[in-house]
Order: C-alpha cells, then structure tokens, then sequence
C-alpha cells in the first residue's frame, strides 16, 4: 500500500512549473476544480485504484460535508466529487492531503495510473504489480519535468492478464512470465523488453521522452503526436539503451487482451484468502453503501479498498469462509454482487442535469431500462463526446435531439446506428435487442 505522504501546499504549481500546453488542459484536479450544473466537481487521483481504509473513510465524509453526498467513479478507477461550493477548495485541498490523498500540488492532476486490479489475489498473472504502482507514484511526484504531464496521460500496469492493457494507456507496461516487462507505447502492438526491476524507471524515461516529442506541438497523449506513437517508440528504445538498460530487444507480440474487469463475486487465489469483487450501479457511491464497503474492509478484510477502472471495488482480504456471507450484506446495500444483478454491465455518464451538454438525463433512462438485460454491456451517453465510455465491445447509447442513436461498438469498429424516438418502452426494447446482438 501507498503510505501516507506529508500534507502538501494548497497553492496551485506555479507559473512557469509546466509546460505551455497547460494552458489549454482543462481536466480537473482537486487544486482545480470544474464548472459543472451540479456545482464544482473534484476529480481525485487514486493511483492503482489504492486507496486505505482511512482514506475511503476520508473520501466518504468530504462527500457528504462538501459535495452531494455521494462518490462518483471513472473510468480510471478515480473518484469524483461533485456537488461542492465554490469556495471549498482550500478545505478541499487541506482534508485530501491530510488523508494522503494529494501528495504533491504539483503533480496531482498528471498521477493517472491505473492497475491490474486483481493483481497478487487470484493467482493469476505474471506477477504482483503493486511495487510497480508504488515506485512509479513515487518517481512522478519526485521529478519536476512529470509536471509537465497533461491530466489525460495514462500508464498502466498490467500483471499479465491482459485486463487493463485493454485501456489504451499511453504507457504500459505488461508482466512476463520471465520476470521481465514489455513497455508499450500507446496502443501500438510493438513492445521492448525489459527487466522487470526497471519498470518503473523505463515508464518514466517514456514519459519524459513523450514531453520532448510533444514540445510546440500541442498534444496531451501519445495519440496526439504528429508523428504517432512509432518514432516515440524509436526513440524510447534508443535511450533506454543508452541507460544500459538490460534486454532491450524489440519484438512484435500479440499480447491477449480482454477488455473486462473482474466479474462481481467471491475472488479466491492459491493462499486460504479471498476478496469481494462488487459492482457500483452508474458509478454511484452512496453514503451507506461506502460505509458498508470500508467497514468491511477495515474489520473483515485488510485494511484496503481496490476502485477499478469498470466502476466497481475489490476488498481484498476476507476469510474464504466468510467471504459469501459478507458479499450478500454488500448486496443488501444495493451494489451489484453476481451477474444476475439487472445492473451487471449497465453504465452511463453524468448526464443531466449535472451536465449542460446533455441532451437527456441519461442515468434515469437507464435506470428505466435496466431491464433490458443481455450479455453485452451497454453505455448511456448524453452527447456526442461520451464521456467514460467502455473500451472493447459494447452497445453505444447516445442521446440526440430526437431521441437516441444505438450501435455496436466493437474495438475501432460501429455498426450502422439505429435512431429510436423517445419512447420509454420502445426504447429499452431496442437496447435489450442489441445486448443479445452478440455474445
């Protein structure tokens, strides 16, 4: 686990500590917080989707005093409060670093880092990724030209499995059964080998290589750079070898990948442990619903909450034998626990009236349809940018100005749409029938 760092400054980096470019980044942080119709919002990093039980307790009454009372997550295994005052982000920033939730002014917008959420639980996997995730947290904070980074720049740090490297960070690195790590830059299928105890480091020469290629050009991602993401690759092997980094052969894999996150359940792996795998319907923590999770976790498991980037929890650490037991009282909350629940796989973005972009208050249209259940997973979008919207295969609900626009998305490819009227009933028909399109 990440240990508690001492409270940061409340000040935002100033002038001169990043790069031109952020000027123009509007994602939100906790020292700079978002206009939405809802009130200010606060986007919190969670590294790895970590957080103690302490933290998720601090987490829990910030929303409650200060915002809506609830905790919204993303689809970075983040947290998002919404709902605050305009003034509330001196507090904000005091409580959050107190909690060793904001670890450095500086950097706390660009700490995206997301994780193979079952890593060391299951026995599955090449390896334990959480000294990665600790030592890669730790280097950006440290470094002063990682504050450069813009909000949207991902790492992610995949055991092996293939989980999160369905995410399309921009980089990642990706576990071997060797010991060794493959470090992929965007969502290229060429890899460097490298050692695995130089993982971290070599993620973090990526990033700063990205920043030089990214100079005067305006990009925030890998995907931005004029030149893609080949010659970034090039020249991150190039210097990597200049380090005398280990094996620094390139190669073209096929690594398996599944855009899935772990199935709502009892997690067992080899030991005499178990943890909870549960499901949060739209993202949405309410107040007993989190105090049900971080007692669990404080009492029953070790102390630890793990957030997914698929909007749900992990607690990890329970006694196998009191594993079932402790999933039904998280069921009894409202939180999703099998795949039978008619919210398994039901997701949307914020919608209205939180949104002033949205055409729909969405989370109510698919709460009214949340009975249109079927093996593909379905995502609610109020406008064209669809925010937080899944990775793989999926059904692709977007509102527009005469109702809404249903596809099937598959990786990079979209069926021809269909348009449905604003029909309550109609509507969760079309969406039910595209769920069993495939499966």
């Amino acid at each position: 686990m990440l240990a508690a760092m001492p409270r940061p400054a409340t000040s935002p980096s100033p002038p001169g500590d990043a790069s031109p470019r952020d000027r123009g980044d509007a994602c939100p942080g906790t020292l700079r917080l978002h206009r939405a119709d809802d009130g200010a919002l606060a986007r919190v990093r969670v590294p790895g989707g970590l957080l103690t039980a302490v933290q998720a307790d601090a987490l829990g009454a910030l929303a409650g005093s200060l915002g809506d009372g609830e905790l919204h997550l993303t689809s970075r295994g983040n947290v998002q409060l919404r709902g605050l005052g305009p003034d509330c982000g001196g507090e904000l920033a005091d409580r959050l670093g107190e909690a060793g939730l904001l670890p450095s002014a500086r950097h706390e917008r660009i700490r995206n880092i997301v994780a193979s959420p079952l890593s060391g639980l299951d026995g599955r996997g090449a390896r334990d990724v959480g000294p990665w995730l600790s030592a890669l947290d730790a280097l950006l904070c440290a470094g002063d030209r990682t504050a450069g980074l813009s909000g949207r720049f991902l790492f992610v740090l995949d055991d092996g499995r293939g989980d999160v490297d369905a995410l399309g960070g921009d980089v990642t690195l990706l576990a071997q059964d060797d010991g060794t790590a493959l470090l992929r830059i965007g969502t290229a299928r060429t890899a460097v080998r490298i050692p695995g105890a130089q993982a971290p480091q070599a993620a973090l020469l990526a990033a700063g290589t990205f920043l030089d290629q990214a100079s005067g050009t305006g990009a925030w991602r890998v995907s931005d750079l004029p030149g893609g993401a080949g010659s970034l690759f090039d020249e991150v092997v190039r210097r990597l070898r200049a380090t005398g980094t280990g094996t620094t052969s390139t190669e073209d894999r096929a690594c398996p990948r599944s855009s899935d996150g772990p199935a709502p359940g009892v997690v067992t792996g080899p030991h005499d442990g178990a943890a909870l795998s549960v499901g949060i319907p739209l993202g949405r923590v309410g107040p007993a619903q989190w105090r049900s999770l971080t007692d669990t976790a404080r009492h029953r498991g070790r102390g630890e909450l793990r957030l997914t980037p698929w909007r749900g929890v992990v607690v990890p650490g329970v006694e196998r034998r009191r594993a079932a037991g402790l999933l039904d009282d998280l069921g009894a909350t409202g939180l999703v626990v099998g795949p039978g629940s008619p919210w398994a796989g039901v997701g949307a973005c914020i919608g209205r009236p939180g949104c002033a972009k949205s055409l729909a208050d969405v989370r109510a249209q698919a709460a009214d349809a949340v009975g249109a259940v079927g093996p593909l997973p379905v995502y609610w979008s109020g406008c064209e940018r669809r925010c937080g919207h899944p990775r793989g295969e999926w059904v692709d609900v977007v509102a527009t100005p005469d109702g809404h626009r249903i596809s099937l998305v598959r990786g990079e490819v979209r069926d021809a749409p269909v348009s449905v009227p604003d029909s309550p009933g109609g509507l969760a028909a079309a969406v039910a029938a595209a769920r069993r399109a495939r499966g």
